[in-house]
């Protein structure tokens, strides 16, 4: 930044990469200090990816896709370009009302889109956390919002228009004749209701996959992590259970679910518990009490895949596939964002072995974030990774957690060339592995093949 307040971009300038074509901007939003978001005339919303800040084009920017949500970022100043002066700027107030202050806004941006850049903004200083959210880049263009995604899955699963609220408090009371005495099924109600928890609604309404939450525990403390904070600058978006559910509960449910819904899958692993390996007392019998009940249904972890020797006994005992969350493949970039306790990368890797060598379906929950995850050292670690462990799918997240704050913890931690762009991340490993299944959601077995 010069001394007006001017941002110098790094890789991509105003009308590079297409061409003699001109580009169509997508205008800026901001947000005053009561958080009333307004489209600023004659600037374009800017998006970021580590050291690059890029000028949102129509080209770039599908519309908002539904359910999306606005946000304003406080202790922030927005990064804008002057489309009259051709030069990125920071803004520290509107320059239609001298005095107003005005702070960058982003979009959360409902599930099955990977965003490709986040809303630039300059930290002020001593700022604090963000909450746990991913901040998309959005821009404004004719009567339309539109943010920096990539559609990854298209399967309605989590569409909220699915998901009438009278719906679910239908589905409530009928579970509640069903399963009146069941602890997880009261606490599902709580996620359906209290923390609007789209797998909880599931759940109830009788669709797709249905959650099974079963450890208070976990053996990791990740920096982003939904249930449980060490850093009191940052407040978990739900409760964590606080109960150990019997095999019997559990198994109550799963079968409830997987008999009245084709293609049905349960899933141990919510953002509303630890990691079901450190239950495995308590996962292994409800396994084998479903499985006595019906062969039907898919039978699902997500996890840290830290005990490979557990995960190893739970595939015998009737587990169907694994979902495994990664940030990087790369050691200390790794440790740094999910700071494990006794484990690392070997055990994980060593877990992935263990479910392959047993044909199981493994899918990784890669956690992205625009400037990190496309850099070129992470896309080699993921293709080498990809070369030695044949894994099925790449479910592409979005990190929930500050983009400023996380990309200063990865950097500190090792050097990183300049991003590539998500796009191009996706198409490298598409054309590199074409047999590998892209998505966002955790699929049914009859769709493994």
């Amino acid at each position: 930044m010069d001394n007006n307040g001017n941002e110098h971009m790094q890789q991509r300038r105003p009308g590079q990469g297409s061409g003699k074509k001109k580009r169509t901007y997508v205008t800026a939003l901001v947000a005053n200090r009561a958080g009333e978001i307004f489209d600023l005339k004659g600037y374009a919303a800017v998006g970021m990816a580590g050291p690059t800040l890029a000028p949102l084009t129509v080209e770039e920017t599908p519309p908002m896709p539904y359910g999306s949500e606005l946000m304003f970022m406080p202790d922030r100043k927005p990064i804008l370009y002057n489309m009259d002066k051709s030069r990125l700027e920071t803004l520290m107030e509107n320059p239609y009302a001298p005095g107003e202050s005005i702070f960058p806004v982003a979009a959360f941006n409902s599930p099955g889109h990977l965003v490709t850049y986040v809303s630039a903004y300059k930290e002020n200083e001593n700022a604090g956390f963000l909450p746990l959210f991913s901040y998309g880049a959005v821009g404004w263009y004719k009567g339309k919002f539109r943010t920096a995604v990539i559609r990854v899955d298209k399967e309605r699963r989590q569409d909220l228009r699915l998901m009438k609220h009278e719906e679910v408090v239908e589905g409530i009371q009928k579970m509640r004749q069903i399963l009146p005495d069941n602890r997880l099924r009261e606490h599902l109600e709580k996620c359906a209701l209290e923390y609007g928890c789209p797998a909880g609604k599931n759940f109830f309404l009788g669709r797709y996959e249905a959650p099974l939450p079963t450890s208070p525990h976990c053996n990791a403390r990740c920096l982003g992590c939904l249930s449980l904070q060490e850093n009191d600058q940052i407040s978990p978006s739900q409760e964590r259970i606080a109960f150990q559910p019997s095999p019997k509960e559990v198994a109550e449910v799963a079968v409830e679910h997987i008999i009245r819904v084709n293609r049905s899958i349960v899933s141990f692993g919510q953002g509303c518990e630890g990691d079901p390996l450190l239950v495995a007392d308590v996962v292994m019998p409800a396994i084998v009490k479903i499985r006595s009940n019906t062969t039907r249904g898919t039978i699902n972890m997500n996890t840290n895949g830290s005990r490979p020797d557990v995960i190893d006994k739970l595939f015998d005992s009737g587990l169907d596939s694994i979902r495994i969350s990664l940030n990087s493949f790369r050691q200390a970039h790794y440790r740094a964002y999910f700071r494990p306790q006794g484990f690392g990368l070997s055990e994980v890797k060593k877990s992935i072995e263990v479910a392959l060598e047993k044909g199981k379906f493994v899918s990784i929950n890669y956690l992205n974030c625009p400037g990190f995850t496309d850099t070129p050292e992470e896309v080699e670690a993921l293709t080498n990774f990809l070369k030695a462990y044949p894994i099925q799918m790449i479910q592409w997240r979005n990190l929930n957690f500050d983009p400023g704050k996380y990309l200063k913890i990865m950097y500190d931690v090792g050097e990183h060339g300049t991003p590539t762009g998500i796009k191009s991340l996706l198409d490298r490993i598409r054309y590199s592995f074409p047999d590998l299944k892209f998505g966002y959601f955790n699929p049914p077995k009859e769709s493994f093949l």
